[in-house]
């Protein structure tokens, strides 16, 4: 079955590379170059994938990002922004962009993401489907994980996470105590190990143990394995 992409780039080279490979992948590619466009045609069709330039004629990307994420639009969105952008990569990873891409990019790069994001679509939609109706939450100590309803609830209070957010943290909670690397995390959560970009994983916990931590800086549920990586706490007897 051939996946949609929409892409949102107003560089035409940067965006006709960008089709030509999406091409290549088997994807139907769809371009265009302003914010406003773009707003339009990911709230009317059927994506599977958005890549999304964060600087744009009309409306910026981030801009474009939040609003579809406040419409409760869960497509996945891969960002491409410049290499100076650090601020605006974390805004757009908190607005609920699920990765980014520094300009310039190989197009090698750009098709492992594109593959990586298509694999775990793929291991989500059988894994729910597989999934008995007692297995759809998850609760540990205070925590509450809804896996149907994407819910989470910490002490009985509603939590909102990004999709993001909300995979990392089900990837924890269903293997306590397993100790993951910042690699595997990449490979299990975003669909691809790429070296260099293992604090991608980094930026997410933080937010994360922002969220659904008493105290992020000592936390009860996601801990820091020093020198490894990180690990959900085992249960209690």
């Amino acid at each position: 079955m051939s996946r949609r992409v929409l892409v949102v780039e107003d560089d035409v080279d940067i965006g006709r590379l960008v089709s030509l490979q999406l091409t290549e992948l088997g994807c139907d590619c769809r371009v265009v170059n302003d914010g406003v466009t773009a707003l339009a045609e990911a709230k009317a069709g059927r994506y599977d994938l958005v890549i999304l330039d964060l600087m744009l004629p009309r409306m910026d990307g981030l801009e474009i990002c939040r609003r579809l994420r406040q419409a409760g639009d869960e497509t996945p969105i891969l960002m491409l922004t410049a290499k100076a952008a650090e601020l605006d990569r974390v805004l757009g990873l908190e607005l609920g962009a699920d990765d980014y891409l520094t300009k310039p990019f190989s197009m090698p790069e750009l098709a492992a993401r594109v593959k990586g994001v298509f694999r775990r679509a793929e291991r989500t939609a059988a894994a729910q489907a597989a999934t008995a109706p007692e297995a759809q939450r998850i609760e540990c100590e205070g925590l509450g994980i809804d896996l149907v309803r994407h819910e989470v609830r910490v002490r009985g209070q509603a939590v909102e996470l990004t999709a993001k957010e909300f995979e990392l943290l089900v990837c924890f909670a269903r293997s306590p105590g397993r100790v993951f690397t910042r690699a595997q995390l990449l490979d299990q959560v975003w669909g691809y190990s790429h070296a260099g970009y293992e604090h991608t994983v980094n930026s997410h916990i933080n937010r994360l143990r922002n969220k659904i931590e008493r105290d992020p800086g000592n936390p009860d549920y996601i801990q820091t394995v020093w020198g490894v990586g990180y690990k959900f706490a085992e249960r209690r007897s």
